[in-house]
């Protein structure tokens, strides 16, 4: 099937939604009993760790970690937003920055300024958009020392739904900001699958919504398929994506292909799929990848093939560089569940 679908449905009992491009399933978002990324708590500050460079918080879901907490007593209340999910055992990334963001618009409390995604380069459009801020503002000004971002999904769409999502985000945060006092809280849950893939997969595409949308586009088949660590490539050669509890291991190999270029063309097949392997199986931390064999002449070129993906990818990585033994290092955002950890 050509073009881009949306299908919304539940897998292993939670919410899930997928998007598929050309029939391939490119990115995938299913929930978890876990604090959802970008729910906001009223926290209460409990112990600092020492050498750790941050404290404990309480929340009515347990205790999330908080770094940078210089000037920040026991027993303090704090407004927090979920940045990521921990590994298990460890408590859950919050920060103090906080974020109210849907499809169109994003709130940014004490980051003031009205802004204009630089991916809308048209002056006319960027000007209307301000305009429609200014607009919004004046209806409901935003909480004091807040700014507006205007995110590139505004170019085109409605200025009706713009200017609804804006009012919508402002109010929100005036809201949640004025709630600051009081045991601790969960004042914002964060989105699930299907209102994530409605505010971030803003690009045209068939939507499916009805039960069994899944089994009728080949992501329950595409599921399985992830539930093994062998990820096949081009020709004979292959790759290894497997979990262990300090990283994630990558490993490529060239298979029956004995040609002098099989381990550049394997390498490079590899690295330009990574990013979608990752993303579909929610792994994040510390990925550390073996090439192929490869000569140093060649580090350059796969640098530019893996760096270029990345750049594509939604989720923040971090390309480290090369080790002494010729492996690859990346820090990978934990923004997602991992599906080892949901079936």
């Amino acid at each position: 099937m050509k073009g881009r679908q949306i299908a919304l449905d539940r897998w292993q009992g939670q919410e899930a939604a997928a998007l598929l491009v050309d029939g391939r399933l490119e990115d995938l978002l299913v929930d978890a009993d876990l604090p959802r990324l970008g729910s906001i708590y009223r926290a209460t500050a409990d112990r600092p760790m020492k050498g750790q460079g941050g404290l404990f918080l309480s929340t009515p879901d347990g205790p999330v970690f908080l770094r940078q907490v210089k000037g920040i007593k026991p027993g303090e209340r704090l407004l927090v937003q979920v940045t990521g999910h921990a590994e298990p055992g460890k408590a859950v990334p919050v920060t103090q920055r906080l974020l109210f963001k849907s499809r169109y618009a994003i709130v940014t409390p004490g980051a003031p300024g009205l802004n204009v995604s630089r991916q809308i380069r048209d002056e006319a459009a960027r000007d209307a958009l301000l305009e429609l801020a200014h607009e919004a503002q004046a209806e409901m000004p935003l909480p004091e020392g807040a700014g507006l971002i205007l995110r590139s999904s505004c170019f085109e769409a409605d200025p009706s739904e713009v200017a609804e999502d804006i009012l919508a985000m402002t109010g929100l945060a005036r809201q949640v900001l004025a709630d600051s006092e009081g045991a601790p809280e969960l004042l914002v849950e964060g989105d699930g699958p299907h209102a994530l893939a409605w505010r971030e997969w803003v690009a045209p595409a068939a939507l499916d919504a009805e039960p069994g949308s899944f089994e009728r586009h080949g992501v329950t088949e595409a599921l399985e398929a992830l539930s093994s660590p062998r990820v096949p490539l081009p020709g004979s050669a292959s790759m290894m994506v497997e979990v262990t509890s300090a990283l994630v291991a990558v490993d490529v190999n060239t298979g029956g292909d004995t040609s002098p270029a099989a381990g550049l063309k394997a390498n490079i097949a590899a690295l330009r799929d990574l990013p979608r392997q990752l993303r579909l199986r929610g792994l994040g931390g510390q990925i550390v990848i073996d090439p192929a064999p490869c000569p140093k002449k060649d580090r350059r070129q796969l640098e530019q093939v893996l760096k270029a993906e990345l750049k594509r990818d939604p989720v923040e990585t971090i390309f480290a560089g090369w080790t002494t033994l010729g492996l690859i290092e990346l820090q990978r955002k934990r923004d997602r569940v991992a599906l080892t950890d949901i079936r």
